[in-house]
């Protein structure tokens, strides 16, 4: 049928050749055909292409939305979709808001029901490759009481799955001054900070609201986005849990106020007063991730000045800024820098923007801007507030999404060109 459309195109173009058209009346719908149609372009009937645009013609990663993953059980919902990390065998884990689902959302819990459907899942998901659920549970079951205080996230934001299979968690709601470390069974192991403390920028052991993590456990660093509340890198050594340093913009000491209220997502919303500066000497109120790339630099997601910064490190572990990558420097409210991921060759670095629905495709190695995938919506292969993104081996990318967007995306990784 596809093959029958397509010869039926070829030959209208060709006729409005011969009648003297200067614009061939089918030249556009080939080319659509071409690019959409997931029987030509895709390995597999149904996948959705992304749109793309490219700069200046530069060759970019093409991606196809599977919109039949993932597989959720049967009258069960997810909520806001925070955190997503790939662990070493594939397998995706994602963090989710059971709390952001609408009392309308879950009917079924209600004593009576009011409805057939729905039960949330609990927070931390393990999914196969291939989209079924092979891990499910709440930290909060195992996590400890310390002054009254259960120590577990009370809006979850952030999860990396380190090289041990350990399972990191950040959070960003009232009080949520902590990361915690769970086994992939959902067992409590640790956590730095605690809940309700928190004490500014230069302080060496209390937390602010922590949105992202990164551990290496050959070298003990323990990196953390402290950046809800403060706005700072921060790490401590895993063996000794000791601060060692923290740095802000342009790798100089933490500046700028924290944030002295809860921080709820109307702020997020929020334009900075004064407009956005790319370029201004400080980190927004939102250090959004904390990324090791590829070639062992880091990479920090400024979120609200729509740029990422990039540190080396020395072999006593100084850090050194590189550079600064302007993502979209126009952009307000949300921000357009929310997260990092970089394909398996390190040949491409994404970075997904909230508030401008797409991810933006970088050179590697020179972090040269290639162009964007996807456009803002609600359908397969669109974004409605893009927030966190991972790659696994085979250059699939997974796309998170929280607000009303509420789920996690498969994109198909097709090749260059």
């Amino acid at each position: 049928m596809i093959r029958q459309s397509l010869k039926i195109l070829c030959f209208m173009a060709s006729l409005s050749s011969a009648l003297g058209f200067s614009h061939g009346l089918a030249d556009e719908h080939v080319a659509a055909a071409l690019l959409l149609s997931p029987a030509v372009r895709s390995p597999n009937v149904g996948l959705t292409m992304l749109q793309r645009e490219s700069i200046n013609g530069a060759k970019m990663p093409r991606f196809a939305a599977d919109p039949s993953w993932p597989q959720l059980p049967k009258g069960h919902l997810i909520g806001q979709v925070s955190g997503v990390s790939v662990d070493r065998e594939g397998d995706i884990w994602v963090v989710n808001r059971p709390n952001s689902l609408h009392p309308m959302d879950t009917g079924a819990l209600r004593k009576p029901p009011i409805s057939l459907c729905c039960k949330p899942l609990d927070e931390v998901i393990e999914f196969s490759p291939d989209g079924r659920i092979k891990r499910n549970w709440s930290g909060r079951d195992s996590a400890p009481t310390i002054d009254g205080e259960p120590q577990y996230p009370s809006n979850i934001h952030g999860i990396f799955v380190d090289s041990t299979d350990t399972i990191w968690i950040a959070g960003n709601g009232p009080g949520d001054h902590l990361v915690v470390r769970y086994t992939a069974e959902g067992e409590y192991l640790g956590q730095f900070g605690l809940r309700n403390e928190t004490n500014g920028n230069l302080d060496r052991q209390a937390l602010g609201n922590p949105a992202d993590i990164s551990f290496d456990p050959v070298t003990s660093q323990v990196l953390i986005a402290d950046g809800y509340t403060n706005r700072r890198i921060i790490e401590f050594n895993y063996e000794t849990k000791k601060f060692t340093k923290y740095w802000g913009a342009f790798g100089e000491a933490p500046e700028g106020a924290s944030r002295q209220k809860d921080f709820d997502f109307t702020q997020a919303m929020t334009t900075p007063e004064g407009g956005v500066d790319a370029k201004t000497l400080v980190f927004s109120d939102i250090v959004h991730c904390i990324v090791r790339g590829p070639d062992q630099l880091l990479y920090v997601c400024d979120r609200r000045n729509n740029r990422v910064q990039v540190f080396a490190e020395s072999q006593n572990r100084a850090i050194t800024y590189k550079e600064s990558i302007e993502i979209a420097p126009v952009t307000g409210g949300t921000g357009s820098a929310t997260d990092i991921a970089f394909s398996p060759d390190g040949s491409f670095m994404y970075v997904a923007d909230m508030v401008n629905g797409r991810i933006w495709v970088f050179d590697g190695k020179t972090r040269e801007k290639l162009g964007s995938m996807g456009r803002p919506g609600r359908y397969a292969g669109q974004f409605h507030w893009l927030h966190s993104l991972d790659a696994d081996s085979e250059g699939n990318l997974y796309a998170t999404e929280v607000h009303t967007g509420q789920r996690v995306q498969k994109l198909v990784f097709l090749g260059v060109e």
